[in-house]
């Protein structure tokens, strides 16, 4: 893998809870797929604790943007509920990553200030199939509006079945890879290619994605998707 991204797993600021996760995640892979540079301008949509918003503002060092996109609070959580940007806002609070900057939105209004070079997503597009009234196809042409011409979109999700569509993305969150690479390509996507890394051969995709059987060890896919350059 490049040096940079080599030097971003390496970063000693990185916390233990998420570096134990490596072997399993095959960060260096999965960044180097994605093909991060030093300098760009990237968006890790729905971050969750941060684990690629880290690995991102490192890679891309001081001359990029790292730009976590969080949704607000579900409409009716109590008052005290933590917020779901909460880690990231933390996360750029901290002087080691100054070139961190969150926007918290819904994904109908996914929105970036300028354009940008890559749209990451990691187990997270199987989700917005579940989002009331978000038209998934209109959400990835936000993303492709998003992107300068070239640039890529990431989708890293938990893989369903050969098949079965859209069916188990709220019951087992997973998703059919091939579906997601068709619904993509609608949108104006070229498909660029997939990365098996994360693929698990021995995963029946019967269970859900945090049943123990399975739990951080699901099958994967990584598929790369590039806005056409006119």
């Amino acid at each position: 893998m490049p040096a940079y991204i080599a030097a971003a797993i390496a970063d000693p600021a990185r916390p233990e809870a998420d570096t134990k996760r490596d072997a399993d995640r095959k960060p260096g892979q999965s960044l180097a797929f994605a093909e991060v540079k030093p300098g760009q301008r990237v968006v890790d949509f729905l971050p969750g604790g941060g684990y690629f918003t880290r690995l991102f503002s490192a890679a891309v060092g001081p001359t990029g943007v790292v730009y976590a996109v969080a949704p607000p609070a579900r409409r009716g959580a109590a008052p005290d509920a933590p917020s779901p940007a909460a880690p990231v806002i933390a996360i750029a609070a901290d002087a080691h990553y100054p070139n961190v900057v969150v926007l918290v939105e819904r994904a109908r209004q996914f929105a970036i200030p300028g354009t940008v070079d890559l749209v990451w997503t990691s187990r997270n597009y199987h989700d917005l199939h579940n989002v009331p009234d978000l038209n998934v196809v209109d959400f990835d042409k936000a993303v492709l509006n998003a992107l300068k011409p070239g640039g890529f979109f990431i989708v890293l999700d938990h893989a369903a079945e050969a098949g079965s569509g859209f069916r188990d993305t709220n019951t087992l969150h997973r998703i059919d890879a091939e579906a997601v690479k068709q619904e993509v390509v609608s949108a104006g996507f070229v498909f660029e290619g997939s990365s098996g890394i994360l693929a698990n051969k021995d995963d029946p995709h019967k269970a859900e994605v945090w049943d123990p059987s399975v739990k951080d060890h699901t099958d994967q896919f990584i598929l790369k998707f590039r806005k056409p350059a006119k």
